[in-house]
């Protein structure tokens, strides 16, 4: 075998090796793509997303869409370096998505998590919005926590230490003075029961000296109605301005859209403030595809969408929930609403 033979057979070699190293040797990245749509105001796989029985309800028409962001996993370096170069895909370190601390188990369980407090807070912030009162409940107990055994979820919380409570806040505030070991008087009221009393002995927590109760308190509303999010197989907490925004359509009369195709996304606090998420600039493309006019943005995410904004698409700059009810309001009537 000739000596040029040999490097040429060698280099071959290499060549192959370097081809299938890049097309299954996965990178430490994942990447986000533009993720699935759905019109809060519809139906997704046969049921209604947003379902309220026991009260007035009005048409709605138009769309208002929440969008995502779907993650790929195992990445190739081929993968990679295609996805690089795309206009309508990132990639982030694998660590930010899926921290080494965490299972993916864990991972998925934390978004489902933060999408059902979305949900939660979503139902308060519309329907405080609306005039309806809301309570201080609790959200969930820690196990082997001061209050264990002697609160659960879903109680609802009247006073401490003999202060009417009005928010969830306010828990928080009374106890920021206290001890471990100090005794704290707790009115609640489970179900339809009557009001009872607790004194819980507070626990250490994170914050040495600190009285810890072991609870995590939240607030829903006050009604005699049900208001019922339903949509599978969605994580994370960037759904919640649109589905109350749905609510707020749906129990007020005339159509917040008057068919306007409008998309958007943000999180959501129970007292309606409209927060940051991530993943912004797919989030419009998959809206402007599926065929919105309008896109709603959380004010700080402005800075970002501006410079990513697809053709055709309009940017509405929104800071809390009555803000976008306002906004949309001037979009239905022709009007200019706030811009990013």
């Amino acid at each position: 075998m000739s000596r040029r033979t040999w490097t040429l057979m060698v280099s071959l070699g290499l060549a192959m090796a370097l081809g299938l190293l890049g097309a299954f040797a996965t990178v430490p990245y994942v990447a986000l793509r533009p993720g699935p749509t759905f019109d809060t105001l519809g139906v997704v796989a046969g049921k209604t997303v947003v379902d309220i029985r026991g009260t007035q309800t009005y048409p709605t028409s138009g769309h208002l869409n929440m969008t995502t962001v779907s993650v790929i996993d195992n990445v190739t370096l081929y993968g990679a370096l295609a996805l690089w170069v795309s206009e309508s895909s990132e990639l982030l370190p694998r660590d930010e998505i899926f921290p080494p601390a965490l299972s993916e188990q864990q991972v998925q369980k934390q978004n489902t998590q933060m999408f059902q407090d979305s949900e939660a807070n979503a139902k308060v912030a519309a329907l405080r919005y609306l005039g309806y009162p809301t309570k201080v409940v609790v959200g969930q107990v820690v196990p082997n926590g001061a209050a264990n055994r002697k609160l659960v979820a879903g109680d609802r919380l009247l006073a401490v230490d003999g202060h009417l409570l009005r928010n969830a806040q306010q828990v928080i505030d009374l106890l920021a003075g206290s001890h471990p070991g100090q005794l704290v008087a707790v009115r609640f009221q489970r179900g339809d029961s009557p009001p009872q009393d607790a004194a819980i002995p507070l626990g250490a927590g994170a914050q040495p000296g600190r009285g810890y109760l072991g609870i995590g308190v939240t607030e829903a509303a006050d009604v005699n109605f049900a208001v019922n999010i339903t949509l599978a197989d969605v994580g994370g907490p960037s759904a919640g301005l649109m589905f109350a925004l749905a609510i707020v359509d749906k129990l007020t009369p005339g159509a917040l859209t008057n068919n306007t195709f409008v998309a958007g996304t943000g999180e959501i606090a129970p007292q309606g403030q409209v927060g940051p998420i991530g993943g912004i600039p797919l989030k419009m493309i998959r809206a402007r595809q599926a065929g919105a006019s309008v896109f709603l943005v959380p004010a700080e995410n402005c800075p970002e969408a501006v410079q990513r904004a697809p053709a055709g698409l309009r940017l509405v700059r929104v800071g809390t929930l009555a803000d976008a009810v306002h906004a949309l309001d001037a979009v239905r009537s022709g009007r200019q609403p706030p811009r990013c």
